[in-house]
């Protein structure tokens, strides 16, 4: 753990677990820091879990933590006691114990507390014969007697649903309140007996409820007490990120607050989530793993869209700069040599019959083909934008000899600007002269444009099939070109094209492997 990840999620149970998974499988440093109050600790079971049906909540969990770190995803115990978002957008998240952890994103499924009825002995049968949700435990007491603790308007509804796994349900009427004609009809209807009074205090005998003691010293004998828990969100971290709950109503009573938020979990503040009971009271456990899942892989689509955003910008502005003179000299100083200081083996294979004359090597770089033309009696003019490669380069030509070194001319020039003259050279040679493509068009008419009658045009570039074959191939596809594209441009009054393909060649990619590689070839001859 070292403190920074893209997402850190506030939570350890189902929700947490499965949003993690889902990051975690997307290879998001991912980190969960659990607290340890699973709200469904008292439960021996989890149900309605397809697949995991009757699972212990402790052991579904540790298998949980377990598939999580098994990609690589890492889990603390802790408590987080607040978290805070940071000048630059990322999240500082402060555990109780002092430790400060760092984040892009959040998920908080921190889940709920259930606030129980005041009756004595209720919390401590909680889960076990003390009961809220029939989906969750009905078929568990199926056919026992259970009581149905009334503390508001649902109440109602909430017997005549129960009654469904038995027929032996008893309306506590706990606060005494007068049922009206259409609820009194109901119970009726269902055959649920009601009992008024306040109940004082849950019986219990060896280790099951035996029933409840009512204000007036009666005991009502049950299986199963039926509460309505106040179902409250775990909001001390979401207060303190801004968020604040909302009451959750059903049939007209509030039956808890939850973290408003979007179906994918995402909330009001920019970069946090929540998923599980924490923005849903009524989410099983099967429900609140899969709201975390959809939280994860929200997430995840978030950063991909911030990371897509960024590295736009990066394109952007590198194919803004990268063909600039300050670039190309930042290249060219950061080592001794750039090139293989071999001569480009398509200018060997269709300029070595060729009678010597005059010739244009555009990007000269460090000199190699202007060498070797000069070495062939030709003369020539070396261009490049760099004045660091044509020094290199001066110096090996005159390494080849004062001869070679006499036939070369060095330009220190942008030949996209710098004017050329026409009908001029009997070999205009480019190689991997790669510009986004307008900018291409026009600098390839103009070499066009300054060959001689019966000189020959030579454009060599990488391939555009190379960017689905070759690995390490710097990926710019609006500066690769196909010699077809280049062919296309030239009048065929005025030119005889003799290749225009992808001529395979083997090279080494940066491990040192063999591999083959295309480059587009445009060779052509201006009609004399």
């Amino acid at each position: 753990m070292d403190g920074t990840y893209d997402v850190i999620v506030i939570g350890g149970g189902a929700a947490g677990l499965s949003g993690a998974l889902a990051l975690a499988r997307a290879r998001r440093p991912v980190l969960v820091v659990d607290d340890g109050r699973p709200r469904n600790a008292p439960a021996s079971h989890v149900h309605n879990y397809l697949g995991r049906e009757g699972t212990p909540p402790g052991e579904l969990l540790a298998a949980g933590r377990a598939e999580v770190e098994a990609y690589g995803g890492e889990i603390t115990d802790g408590r987080v006691a607040r978290a805070a978002r940071e000048d630059d957008g990322r999240f500082l998240v402060t555990l109780d114990d002092g430790r400060a952890l760092r984040a892009r994103r959040l998920l908080l499924a921190t889940g709920l507390a259930d606030e129980l009825p005041d009756v004595p002995g209720l919390a401590g049968r909680w889960g076990r014969d003390v009961l809220h949700c029939p989906y969750c435990h009905g078929w568990e007491v199926r056919d026992r007697r259970i009581g149905v603790l009334a503390t508001g308007p649902h109440a109602v509804h909430q017997a005549c649903l129960w009654r469904q796994w038995t027929d032996d349900v008893v309306f506590l009427n706990h606060h005494a309140v007068p049922l009206t004609e259409e609820d009194a009809e109901r119970l009726a209807a269902r055959r649920i007996a009601v009992a008024d009074g306040p109940v004082t205090a849950v019986e219990v005998t060896g280790d099951a409820i035996s029933g409840v003691r009512l204000t007036s010293g009666d005991v009502i004998a049950l299986d199963a007490v039926v509460v309505a828990p106040l179902f409250t969100a775990r909001a001390e971290v979401a207060r303190s990120l801004g968020l604040t709950p909302v009451e959750v109503e059903v049939r007209g009573q509030v039956v808890g607050s939850r973290i408003p938020a979007e179906p994918t979990g995402a909330t009001a503040v920019p970069g946090v989530w929540v998923a599980g009971n924490t923005a849903d009271v009524m989410a099983q456990v099967i429900m609140a793993a899969a709201a975390g899942l959809a939280a994860g892989a929200a997430i995840n689509m978030d950063l991909v869209a911030e990371e897509t955003a960024e590295e736009v910008d990066a394109y952007r502005h590198q194919m803004g700069t990268m063909f600039e003179e300050a670039a190309w000299e930042e290249r060219y100083r950061s080592r001794p040599a750039v090139w293989s200081g071999r001569p480009n083996p398509q200018l060997v294979a269709e300029a070595a019959d060729l009678p010597p004359g005059r010739a244009l090597d555009v990007g000269s770089g460090e000199g190699a083909d202007s060498v070797w033309l000069a070495e062939r009696g030709w003369r020539v003019t070396g261009t490049d934008i760099s004045a660091t490669a044509l020094k290199r380069a001066a110096a090996h030509a005159a390494d080849a000899g004062p001869e070679v070194a006499a036939r070369i001319e060095w330009l220190h020039a942008d030949l996209r600007d710098h004017p050329l003259p026409e009908g001029t050279y009997d070999l205009v040679s480019a190689h991997y002269m790669h510009l986004p493509g307008e900018t291409r068009r026009a600098l390839y008419a103009r070499l066009a444009a300054a060959v001689a009658p019966g000189g020959t045009l030579l454009i060599v570039g990488h391939h555009p099939l190379d960017l689905l074959t070759v690995p390490h191939r710097p990926h710019f596809p609006q500066a690769m070109f196909t010699a077809e594209e280049i062919a296309a441009s030239l009048d065929p009054a005025a030119w005889e094209v003799t290749a225009a393909e992808a001529r395979p060649r083997t090279a080494k990619d940066p491990e040192g492997h063999e591999i083959t590689i295309r480059d587009a070839v445009l060779v052509a001859r201006r009609r004399a």
